[in-house]
């Protein structure tokens, strides 16, 4: 091979930060190089890093391989003990050039491979100026990295370092940019991304950046959040939730559990009421709003009464798509000094936990297709589109990344069918009669 690729594990910032990698490490010339943007939310997202580059180097014996992302900054000793890897490099160096220019050359010893820093002694979140994400239709957009929370679960922040956000000019400058390009959409991603301003000059709250962004870039046709803290979510957020037709009516929740004891032991900051109540706010505010989850099966100490509160909250809170994780214990979390659940009893009651949220999707899908509305999609790629909140629905006849207005017409499997309107983008006012 020639030039440089990137393999990307996890999340959507993942995602993001991929193409500010690609794009540091070709500016500073590397060539015939892989790199490895790794996830380390559990011990199995190690794993299938670890199982890729094995592969990866079957399949590319002469390309230098390199690893970054958050499990190489928590276990870089890990990566840098594999022969398949050449270098590793710590979640903050990873998209500055400078580091691309100083790898270290093949054969060196494990010591010598690794480049991370200590990301808890990180400040600040530099902008990562992008023109594009390659193979996607939007765009996503980093305003924030690390937590300074500390969930008993999660070895994140030791990944990511403590919160720091991008200053609010430049998160707006990149989405000018990205909608010049020809972006209709953009995602804003962060590691926790309700906690963003706060470290900021007058502390101004994610629904001030979401607001000054519909404001600043009126080109921008749809505005969508990644995974948020409801409880964190502040006035000027729900307003838009409420008011602006551009902010997407879908959010995707770091819920996680539906006991509250469970919730106290995770050492999360909202109660199972909080988590039903901002649904029901939310929905009252907007309807048809669609909302996501992760739900985490197996913690430590979890019953089957327990367990089963996490399997009723996907009703109460209308969770129509979820992300189901079997607990994974990981070295250095209070969580993994817990009594420990049979590993059998955890994964069964993951797939319980995936069968009832496929019901609820099913559910979901059920209404939508019953309904027979217009709705204005965006094209992921030729024939498949998401609407506004969210849903998949198979159109064709619309390029890739551009707008067009679709009436659905039932489902087929796990995603809606509808039929092509217009194929591009009706205006605002005639596209929300039609649907409401």
């Amino acid at each position: 091979m020639s030039g440089v690729r990137v393999l990307t594990f996890g999340c959507r910032l993942n995602t993001y930060e991929s193409e500010t990698m690609r794009k540091a490490a070709e500016e500073a010339g590397l060539n015939n190089a892989i790199l490895v943007n790794t996830c380390a939310v559990t011990a199995d997202a190690v794993r299938q890093a670890r199982q890729t580059i094995r592969r990866t180097r079957r399949d590319n014996p002469h390309a230098r391989i390199v690893v970054s992302g958050c499990a190489a900054q928590t276990e870089p000793e890990t990566f840098a003990a594999m022969e398949e890897v050449d270098a590793v490099i710590g979640n903050d160096d990873k998209a500055r050039v400078s580091t691309y220019r100083k790898l270290p050359d093949f054969g060196v010893s494990e010591s010598e491979k690794i480049r991370v820093n200590d990301i808890m002694s990180v400040r600040e979140t530099a902008p990562q100026m992008i023109e594009a994400v390659e193979g996607h239709a939007r765009a996503f957009v980093q305003v924030q990295n690390g937590c300074d929370h500390r969930c008993t679960f999660c070895i994140i922040p030791y990944g990511r370092g403590n919160s720091r956000s991008v200053p609010m000019g430049e998160v707006v400058a990149q989405i000018e940019k990205l909608a010049g390009n020809g972006y209709q959409e953009a995602v804003i991603t962060g590691v926790d991304a309700t906690s963003y301003g706060a470290d900021l000059p007058g502390s101004p709250t994610l629904g001030t950046l979401a607001a000054t962004i519909l404001k600043q870039v009126p080109e921008l046709k749809r505005l969508r959040l990644s995974s948020i803290d409801s409880i964190e979510v502040d006035a000027t957020l729900m307003d838009l939730i409420a008011t602006e037709p551009r902010f997407m009516p879908h959010l995707h929740l770091s819920l996680q559990h539906g006991d509250d004891l469970i919730l106290k032991r995770m050492k999360r900051r909202h109660s199972r009421d909080d988590a039903i109540k901002f649904c029901r706010q939310v929905r009252d505010l907007r309807p048809g709003f669609a909302f996501g989850a992760d739900l985490i099966a197996g913690f430590p100490t979890e019953t089957e009464e327990m367990f089963a509160r996490s399997l009723d909250i996907i009703e109460e809170c209308g969770l129509a798509f979820l992300h189901v994780f079997p607990y994974s214990p990981r070295e250095g979390t209070p969580a993994a000094r817990m009594p420990q659940l049979d590993r059998g009893l955890i994964k069964a009651r993951a797939a319980r936990l995936r069968d009832r949220g496929q019901q609820a999707y099913d559910a979901h899908l059920a209404a939508m297709a019953a309904a027979g509305q217009l709705h204005s999609v965006l094209v992921e790629y030729s024939g498949l589109a998401r609407t506004e909140n969210f849903t998949p629905v198979v159109a064709s006849g619309a390029p890739k990344g551009q707008m067009a207005l679709v009436r659905v017409n039932g489902r087929d499997g796990d995603h809606l069918t509808g039929d092509l309107v217009c194929a591009a983008d009706a205006p605002r006012q005639t596209a929300d009669r039609a649907a409401g």
